[in-house]
């Protein structure tokens, strides 16, 4: 089969990849009728992947990427219940056993068995590819539901999941006010969930206007990240914001979600941080009784919430999609993603060759 490979910094090819087989009773195999790249991606880009070592045989080239991806069953193992031949299926980016407590309470991302994601290394391939074996099928895949659309159905994969477990981890409630950091996809479908949740304002903040615009258009206050300290707090008549989501991973992000909000408020972090030296304001935070939280998402159990949410047009996230290309010009696309060309979000790529 084809696939979208890993071979180095920035050197992303299209080329024959092995073809996925069960390998267990619990397994199916699925071909990919669409994926998408993520943001998270752009680290194993860039030589940065945010994976162990052990599952990436220490970054060395040679694997399948991505993690994104809907699309219909081909085969199913003995043991799968929920699913056969025929099936539009959604995956879940991440994989846990489904067996343990943890993933019974629909906490994966503490499995005591395995966590996986797609596409980081040798140990699970991609999903950015023509077929792909989704472990453990019934419980780290569903139908997509009635009324859904393709690009709708591939957004609850990781990034709307994501961005609504962010609203969640920043306390997002009723009546709250809401700062989102970063304006890529995950970043404005955080502001949709956080108007969705019911927050009395919502401001957003990206250094990119184009972003600023889209966030605009969604009934979002929008800011510059040079004027925003001083923009909320003249909003807040000094209160500052309760609630801040940041999507970037920076630094200096991370800092300016903790400096926006008030006394009690709630910084969630999603976005992907691999620096290792940030210095963790503790005086400031313990004087103002902040609450923290940073981690990724548990998928699967969101989706019961967010499908409901879709279907009855209070979420729309397909609307960030500004991309749809062949696979094969899946390393153009990557360019192009990591430039931020042409208004680039969300790119969409489905099998086919090179347009």
């Amino acid at each position: 089969m084809k696939a979208l490979v890993y071979n180095g910094p920035e050197d992303i090819r299209y080329q024959d990849y092995q073809d996925p087989e069960l390998s267990d009773a619990r397994d199916m195999l699925v071909r990919i009728t669409r994926c998408g790249i993520c943001g998270s991606d752009l680290h194993i880009y860039h030589a940065h992947n945010p994976a162990p070592p052990e599952l990436t045989r220490s970054n060395s080239p040679g694997y399948c990427v991505g993690h994104e991806a809907v699309g219909e069953v081909v085969e199913v193992g003995r043991e799968v219940r929920n699913f056969r031949s025929g099936d539009q299926v959604v995956l879940s980016g991440a994989v846990g056993c489904g067996d343990c407590l943890p993933c019974r309470l629909g906490q994966m991302t503490q499995c005591e068995k395995v966590v996986r994601t797609y596409g980081l290394g040798h140990s699970l391939q991609g999903c950015q590819a023509e077929a792909v074996t989704v472990p453990v099928a019934d419980f780290n895949a569903m139908r997509i539901p009635d009324g859904l659309s393709p690009n709708q159905a591939l957004m609850l994969t990781d990034n709307l999941p994501t961005a609504f477990f962010g609203c969640r981890n920043a306390d997002v409630r009723p009546g709250r006010t809401v700062v989102v950091v970063g304006l890529g996809p995950i970043g404005l479908m955080a502001v949709e969930c956080a108007q969705a949740i019911g927050a009395s304002r919502v401001f957003a903040i990206d250094p990119i206007a184009e972003r600023r615009q889209v966030a605009a258009s969604l009934g979002a206050t929008p800011l510059d990240p040079v004027s925003a300290m001083e923009e909320v707090r003249e909003a807040t008549r000094g209160k500052m914001a309760d609630c801040a989501v940041e999507a970037v991973g920076l630094d200096k992000t991370v800092r300016l979600a903790l400096d926006i909000v008030g006394l009690a408020g709630t910084v969630s972090v999603v976005g992907v941080n691999l620096s290792s030296g940030f210095s963790f304001p503790m005086g400031q935070s313990f004087g103002r009784g902040l609450t923290f939280r940073i981690g990724g998402c548990s998928v699967q159990s969101f989706w019961p919430e967010l499908v409901p949410l879709i279907q009855s047009g209070r979420l729309h996230p397909e609307r960030f999609v500004t991309h749809e290309m062949p696979l094969a010009d899946g390393p153009k696309a990557y360019r192009m993603f990591a430039n931020r060309e042409e208004g680039a979000l969300k790119f969409v790529l489905t099998p086919g060759p090179a347009a």
